[in-house]
């Protein structure tokens, strides 16, 4: 027997799935229980779970059975290329992931905390004081330069505008609904007529490659550095493989890890209390990122494409469709996490840390650059509080929306912003 799901035709489901995906996962969760299933237009059937035990048999597929790499190929392959530990799998994977981790260690991430300090304080400097403004395209701003400066290692002022503009642009277009959710059959026809996104997102790709594979050969003649790059190109790597993994650094840790800081104050913002305990306390801090990351985690999703059938939860899915974890739904599971709605970040003071919480995904295919993004958060956060008092304008909470490839606040944090009164002694 097959999961249930909407009897709709794909066409239907896509669209809905498009104008509020949050709304589609929970009606469905609502009424046909923690496994269902969704068809959109132009791909195999997907089933979503929306329990921890059942994300975790989903993860258990990295051992055997399903392909991660596979499931985020149709969509991510045109952006990151065929060398991505986003679209890898099997002995590739491993060799990728093998290379690939060292750098993204926490151990070493560490040594970046003064300079994303550094860059989060140049541009809190440039943000608009007593005047309503959106808080994620800045978010947007400091985690591009983070990703330019200690991943690429890009010190070149030109090159690095160029890249400051060209980059938004083609995350822009690679995420929009009509690039991203092009069916792979129909994707080399649509590139090449002119009007359309497509051909726009490959004349952007280009543009963007011919900086990074000339930027490479420049580092390869000149080895060395402490960035992300410098230490992939001491590896076997390939200059095409690198491109792929610098590409894959950009998408997996620039828009989401702005996202999650956007949604940290969105959720601050309405609890003074909890405010005033931050910056200085470093576990609260720590806590609070996590509940952040719980309550609104950036990616919805973590897909595994079937090579054989499998049982779970009582259905039997065909090999060729999708399954993964509707990470929110799990999140908000209130068997792993109490009273789930409330957001408390108590809950992660404790030291222990449930199975359930995966806002980086689970299994073999957690992600590799989660440490530095945790990192990036602790530390932009510290940095505006100690800076600037932040206060929305509108007290009421702010909605989720597709914004390229994450949950996004609805207005992207609206806040105002003024200096903060160094606190008098007495």
């Amino acid at each position: 027997m097959l999961p249930p799901g909407p009897r709709l035709p794909a066409l239907v489901q896509t669209a809905w799935f498009l104008t509020n995906p949050a709304r589609a996962f929970e009606r469905c969760h609502e009424k046909y229980g923690p496994i269902f299933t969704l068809r959109y237009l132009g791909f195999p059937p997907e089933v979503y779970v929306t329990t921890g035990e059942l994300a975790e048999q989903v993860y258990q597929l990295d051992q055997g059975g399903g392909r991660a790499g596979q499931a985020r190929r149709d969509f991510l392959e045109p952006l990151v290329g065929a060398h991505s530990v986003l679209t890898l799998d099997g002995e590739s994977w491993q060799r990728h992931r093998r290379l690939v981790t060292p750098p993204l260690r926490a151990k070493q991430v560490a040594g970046y905390r003064d300079e994303i300090a550094s860059i989060a304080a140049d541009r809190i400097a440039t943000w608009p004081l007593g005047t309503p403004f959106t808080l994620r395209e800045r978010m947007q701003e400091i985690t591009m330069e983070v990703i330019l400066r200690l991943v690429f290692g890009i010190r070149d002022a030109a090159r690095l505008d160029r890249l400051r503009a060209l980059v938004p642009q083609l995350m822009e277009v690679a995420s929009s609904p009509s690039v991203a959710m092009t069916p792979p059959s129909l994707r080399k026809v649509m590139e090449r007529v002119p009007f359309l996104p497509n051909a726009r997102f490959v004349r952007l790709r280009a543009s963007v490659d011919e900086i990074l594979f000339d930027e490479i050969a420049r580092r390869r003649a000149e080895p060395g550095g402490t960035d992300v790059l410098g230490r992939l190109l001491e590896t076997e790597l390939a200059d095409q493989e690198v491109r792929d993994e610098l590409i894959t650094m950009l998408v997996a840790g620039h828009e989401t890890t702005a996202t999650g800081l956007s949604w940290a104050f969105e959720r601050l913002l309405r609890d003074r209390e909890m405010l005033d305990r931050l910056p200085d306390d470093e576990d609260y801090l720590d806590a609070v990122v996590k509940e952040v990351l719980r309550v609104r985690p950036v990616v919805y999703e973590a897909p595994r494409v079937l090579d054989a059938p499998l049982r779970l939860g009582g259905y039997e899915i065909p090999a060729g469709w999708y399954v993964g974890p509707v990470i929110p739904l799990v999140h908000h599971d209130p068997s792993a996490f109490p009273e789930p709605a409330e957001f408390r970040p108590e809950r992660f003071l404790d030291g222990q840390q449930s199975r359930s919480w995966m806002p980086f995904g689970g299994g073999r295919r957690f992600c590799v650059g989660a440490q530095l993004a945790l990192l990036e958060m602790r530390v932009i956060i510290r940095e505006v509080l100690h800076r600037l008092e932040l206060t929305a304008p509108d007290p009421a909470p702010e909605a989720r929306r597709l914004k390229n490839v994450t949950f996004a606040p609805a207005k992207r944090t609206r806040v105002i912003a003024r200096v903060r009164t160094p606190a008098r002694t007495p």
